[in-house]
């Protein structure tokens, strides 16, 4: 096996030999064997025969998409790599190893010696390896245990994210290991398990955005195992984005440090010119942090620390960023972030990439779910600038004992070793609620480890614990003047990109595919017409009532998920399609959508229209492999545009102007297919069109690859985009003819992702594990093409990867298809200095959407009136909880027509405009009202079902301070939501009445949530 070989230069300081720093990629060079060996962690055990492998590495990455996430293989795996040290003074350094994180346990031995172990399956770690390195040859040994039913070897507990509904298990090393050495005077590592340290901190305060200002502070845990006593000073260098130097500053006093001794050395200053990370703004600096024995030396132990610096305010029911206001749209992602073929373990450019596409949607925040992602996407989201909302570990509901242990012990590793990333703006503690003691505990140990880095703790709920910093529901709206709410999962329809509509090949019709709890699901079997047209209905509720709707707002919420993940599914396939894009990054129409609707901070910032589905019907979709009966086609164009008006030509004809509901959505009914150009312009000047492609002619290859050139280093990847084009170069929508590829050069195919067009996959799931929460009637076992070199376009594209390899060259990709001509690329691979190759501090950061803007991001539309106090039919005393800012308390009579009406005082004599209520059983019930002004009647009806609040506008205008509202007969049960089918579980505190025992009987009562009462705003 070729050996990293680690020369160790030294430079003398003060008549000490001082050691120069150095962080090594510890990546190349592994051996690897699925099975467990006694012997394995022995220098001498002979491993001539294993897999050789770069990391990150899963040992089962390969079965990405390939097995559904309950089939995962799960064993014991070890990975084995040789080094050698080469010096003459190993008695001055320290080595310490650091793996970003391991799958599920992991056992570290240096030369046959037990290093230690770790066991949380989520968080970076390190050990200590000085007392047990040598000169000359080494050996590193990682026993890795993935078993799904893994315990903590300490508290002799089951892990509980370790699980098969939500956390993919690709096992063994799938994420990065660098290698530190430092002198014996050095700063920490922030690795707090195992090594107990907590390394450097870096963060601003004193903002003064408008003048692009901040003080920086940089406080370095330092840490003296020499022995003898030393002496320093901390110095600081901080560079801008392009390298170039910013400004210098040290601590004020010189730190003298006794053997044994650790200490906090801190560094301020006041900085100007600044530019603040932000949303689609990745302004990162470097801040190089040195001990200097005096002011005039170079300085020793060189610490690099990639940040930006960015001005966050929680409060009023909103989010600040740089003093703006962001309504939060994005997506609920899964942590493994998962590409077919190779699981988590990807390039750090493609995880840029992969994030970047959130952005470029439209995302301002990704909420990684159920465990902390890999430090690889937390660095990604600071470079492309997406927000995000960090995990530590759970899978539902809170726990006690040695399960939340460990959940707090993960979240204290996970805000040491990521406090400096500015893109984290939520600590969450659990995926549902927890109690109120648990949340103080989680706020301590953020008080304690991170108290200036401007980030909200919190938990998915958590709507009646004000300790708790932000909090949301899952489906449901929520809404506050104090903590920010946002909805943390919202939309979990499914949908294959495959399926356009059901006019188009393979003629997919809306909502088919195996049952879901013994019914019907249509919302996991979408078209993506359908698909597309459900991302307006649903962001519908929460844009209207955003940040200016009242005094009451909601922030917004993340839509689950944004890539199909290989986790827990409920549609035709073995994995979920629920993403706005497929599991190769593919745009699904969806994506476009929310394009439109999130192009601004809180409403859309500039005009944008688009056109759901293709433009080729009739005659256009005949060929060999399927056909069509030559008659008229008619269907509904789907148009999401900024504007108030949109109207619709074909071929230069107006069709007229479109129906707008939701808001963005211009229905177009019953237009009849004609070939050509199929345009929509709105009346904000903004247009898309569509063009009927002819018949398919060639193939396409383009190149999607690292943007620093790709490496010959084992572990690169390009990502390959195939094509099926007319003659005029446009693509064909409904092809899904078969490619070949042929992979010549300096590369491992690793492959793609495609559907199969039949049922002969779908078969009784008899061996169904114990504890899935969610499936379909049946199992699909199909392997989804993953590895094939033979793969079919879907919608006339597909992607592929492929991997490189340690030699530099060239890869040489060939695609043919029947009937098709043939395309060629070549892609060229540059050695690089593996063991030096860090891309977290050279790749650039993405600044497409440009510094925070100046100025507000809403407009005050409207304002609540305050309640000063109620009087009630029955139960008077708690009428305050239908206005108390607590979505989970609620005032409700005693069942009698009688007492069914309460009457608000309001703080002003004023006309109200607008009446927004959340009544109980939102989703279910429906309430005959009438509502007065004083004693005139400004409002009678039946109220609607809802995922939360409801407007009633009035329909007269009259001017009082007492408003009530009354019953007029039984409220009438009906789900409205009846697919939705998951909104069952949890239930929001039992008010949705969906669990809540007898929830569906229906008695006269009256129950009020939340009750708001709204003045529009003087223009």
């Amino acid at each position: 096996m070729k050996q990293i070989v680690i020369f160790l230069m030294l430079m003398l300081a003060v008549g000490v030999q001082a050691v120069e720093r150095q962080k090594l990629n510890f990546n190349s060079d592994w051996k690897l064997q699925v099975g467990d060996f006694a012997e394995a962690a022995k220098p001498d055990f002979d491993d001539a025969s294993w897999q050789q492998v770069t990391l990150p590495y899963a040992f089962n990455g390969d079965e990405a998409f390939r097995k559904d996430i309950v089939d995962l293989t799960d064993t014991v795996c070890w990975y084995r790599k040789k080094f050698r040290v080469e010096s003459g003074a190993l008695s001055e350094k320290k080595f310490f190893i650091e793996f970003e994180g391991v799958r599920q346990g992991a056992d570290v031995f240096l030369n046959g010696q037990k290093v230690g172990f770790s066991d949380n399956g989520v968080m970076a770690f390190g050990f200590d390896l000085t007392p047990y390195i040598k000169e000359g040859e080494n050996l590193l040994a990682v026993r890795c245990d993935n078993s799904w039913d893994y315990r903590d070897r300490t508290l002799d507990s089951r892990y509980q994210w370790n699980d098969k509904n939500f956390n993919a298990n690709y096992g063994g090393l799938p994420k990065n290991v660098y290698l530190h050495i430092t002198g014996k005077l050095y700063q920490t590592l922030p690795l707090y398990s195992n090594l107990g340290t907590t390394g450097t901190y870096v963060y601003a305060t004193d903002f003064d955005i408008a003048q692009h200002k901040a003080v920086i502070h940089v406080e370095s845990e330092v840490r003296n195992e020499d022995t003898r006593q030393r002496s320093f000073f901390l110095t600081v260098v901080l560079k801008d984005a392009d390298g170039n130097k910013v400004t210098g500053f040290n601590g004020s006093e010189r730190i003298t440090l006794q053997p044994g001794e650790t200490v906090i050395a801190k560094a301020e200053k006041e900085v100007t010119d600044l530019h603040f990370w932000s949303w689609g703004y990745g302004y990162l600096y470097t801040v190089e942090t040195y001990l200097r024995n005096s002011l005039d030396d170079a300085g020793q132990d060189q610490v690099i620390t990639r940040t930006g610096f960015r001005k966050t305010r929680f409060g009023e029911g909103k989010i600040w960023l740089n003093d703006r206001v962001m309504m939060v749209h994005g997506y609920a992602q899964r942590t493994s972030n998962e590409w077919p073929g190779v699981g988590i373990s990807v390039p750090a450019w493609l995880s840029d990439y992969s994030n970047g596409l959130m952005v470029k949607s439209g995302g301002n925040m990704v909420r990684w779910m159920h465990v902390t992602p890999w430090k690889q996407d937390i660095e990604s989201c600071d470079r492309v600038g997406l927000p995000q909302a960090m995990p530590a570990g759970d899978a539902e509901k809170d726990v006690e004992g040695p399960r939340w242990q460990q959940r707090t012990g993960v979240m204290r590793d996970a805000i040491v070793y990521n406090r400096n990333n500015p893109s984290i703006l939520f600590y969450e503690c659990g995926n549902e609620s927890i109690s109120r003691e648990h949340m103080l505990e989680m706020k301590a140990i953020r008080d304690k480890f991170d108290p200036h880095g401007g980030r909200a703790i919190g938990s998915r709920e958590m709507l009646d614990i004000d300790e708790a910093e932000y909090g949301g529901e899952m489906l449901y709206i929520n809404k506050s003047h104090k903590h920010p709410r946002w909805a943390m999962e919202y939309c979990r329809d499914e949908g294959w990109r495959k399926y356009w509509d059901e006019q188009s090949y393979p003629f997919h019709k809306e909502g088919d595919g195996p049952l879901y709890r013994g019914k019907p699901a249509r919302e996991y079997n979408h078209n993506m017409d359908e698909f597309a047209v459900e991302m307006v209905r649903r962001w519908y509720d929460y844009w209207r009532e955003r940040p200016g709707t009242g005094t009451r707002v909601s922030s917004g919420g993340v839509k689950i998920v944004f890539s199909d993940t290989n986790t827990h599914h409920r549609g035709e396939s073995n994995y979920r399609t629920s993403g706005v894009t497929d599991a190769m990054r593919i745009p699904k129409d969806a994506f476009f959508v929310h394009q439109v609707m999130w192009n601004g901070w809180v409403e859309p910032e500039k005009p944008q229209t688009y056109i759901v589905g293709h433009w080729n019907y009739g005659e256009s979709v005949k060929s060999k492999e399927y056909s069509v009966e030559d008659k008229e086609i008619a269907k509904p164009v789907y148009v999401v545009s900024t504007a108030d008006e949109v109207e619709l030509f074909l071929n230069g004809k107006s069709l007229g102007k479109g129906k707008q509901s939701f808001r963005y959505l211009f229905t177009f009914q019953n237009v009849a297919y004609e070939p050509g150009v199929l345009e929509a312009v709105g009346s904000d000047g903004s247009r898309y069109k569509l063009e009927t492609a002819g018949a398919p002619a060639r193939l396409k290859l383009t190149a999607i690859a690292n943007p620093e050139g790709t490496k010959a280093d084992g572990a690169d990847m390009v990502l390959f985009e195939v094509e099926v084009l007319d003659k005029e170069g446009r693509r064909c929508p409904l092809d899904d003819r078969l490619i070949h590829f042929s992979l010549q050069g300096n590369a491992t195919w690793i492959g793609g992702i495609a559907t199969r067009n039949n049922t002969q996959f779908q078969q009784p799931d008899e061996n169904r594990p114990a504890g899935l929460l969610d499936a379909a009637a049946t199992k699909n076992v199909s392997d989804n093409y993953v590895g094939a070199l033979s793969l079919p376009v879907e919608c006339g594209v597909n992607r592929v990867l492929v991997r490189t390899t340690r030699k530099a060259g060239k890869i040489r990709l060939t695609a043919s298809a029947e009937g098709l001509r043939s395309a060629k690329i070549e892609v060229k691979t540059a050695f690089v200095d593996a063991n030096h190759y860090l891309p977290q501090y050279s790749l650039k950061g993405w600044m497409e959407r440009g510094e925070t803007p100046d100025g507000v991001s809403y407009s005050e539309k409207a304002e609540g009136i305050r309640i000063v106090g109620a009087e009630a039919g029955f139960d008077g005393e708690h009428a305050v909880r239908s206005f108390d800012d607590n979505e989970l308390s609620e005032w409700k009579n005693d069942g009698r027509l009688s007492t069914a009406w309460i009457t608000y005082q309001l703080a002003e004599n004023t006309v109200v405009d607008d009446i927004c209520l959340k009544l109980t059983g939102w989703r279910l019930r429906s309430y005959p009202l009438e509502i007065y002004a004083g004693k005139e009647l400004i409002w009678r009806g039946e109220t609607e079902r809802s995922l939360g609040y409801i407007h009633l506008t009035p329909t007269r205008r009259v001017e009082s301070d007492r408003i009530t509202i009354r019953l007029k007969g039984a409220g009438k049960d009906q789900d409205a939501f009846g697919g939705i089918v998951e909104v069952a579980e949890p239930a929001a505190g039992e008010l949705d009445l969906f669990k809540a025992k007898n929830g569906g009987e229906t008695k006269s009562e009256l129950r009020i949530v939340e009750i708001e009462f709204i003045k529009k705003s003087k223009e």
